[in-house]
């Protein structure tokens, strides 16, 4: 299991792009966000702002590294309706202080980062923090190796379109799909977008 806590306390955060993620950015353009917003593995909180600032109602982001959480914190402090908590997703989405409590979650290199074995926890995490037909929203990191790289190691840990959707199905049904126009340099055509909603 990667040190999450580690990586933060040695500078070790290539995912941390100090900027919202693209593709969520051109989304919020077209589509408002209203309600109550999970941002799980929330890294700074570059992506709980955005979301806040597209209109959300409250948008709680959840982080694993206490490092992560104190620098989100620190970040969002001048943010209204924003709030970053310290937890396990696999865990804390199942407790009554988050279970049912959203209208989206969004997903951003939360995904990619957890060991394939997991991914089924995820669904039942997110399905579980998200209220009857609500719905989850996220840019996917399909591909992230480069040619002469070990695709067994991770994270981050790739995945395939029908692997995806094969996986989501179980809670959720895919309401929409694109691929991004935008994205962090080096990640273009490697990422997915999609919006799922809970099934009853």
């Amino acid at each position: 299991m990667t040190d999450w806590q580690n990586q933060y306390a040695t500078g070790q955060t290539p995912w941390d792009r100090g900027a919202p993620a693209p593709a969520l950015l051109n989304y919020l353009t077209t589509h408002p966000v209203t309600g109550r917003v999970l941002v799980p593995g929330c890294g700074t909180g570059q992506d709980v702002k955005a979301l806040a600032q597209a209109g959300a109602a409250e948008v709680t982001g959840l982080d694993l590294a206490p490092l992560a959480v104190e620098r989100a914190q620190q970040f969002l402090a001048d943010t209204p309706h924003t709030q970053v908590l310290l937890g396990d997703l696999f865990t804390v989405c199942h407790t009554p202080s988050l279970a049912g409590q959203f209208d989206l979650v969004w997903e951003h290199t939360c995904y990619c980062a957890i060991p394939p074995g997991r991914r089924e926890d995820y669904v039942s995490a997110v399905a579980a923090a998200l209220k009857p037909g609500g719905h989850l929203l996220g840019v996917f990191f399909l591909n992230p190796w480069d040619e002469h790289e070990d695709q067994t190691q991770g994270p981050p840990f790739g995945t395939s379109l029908d692997e995806l959707r094969q996986m989501m199905e179980t809670r959720f049904r895919l309401v929409e799909a694109w691929h991004p126009d935008v994205a962090y340099p080096g990640r273009e055509g490697r990422e997915w977008c999609g919006r799922f909603e809970k099934k009853d």
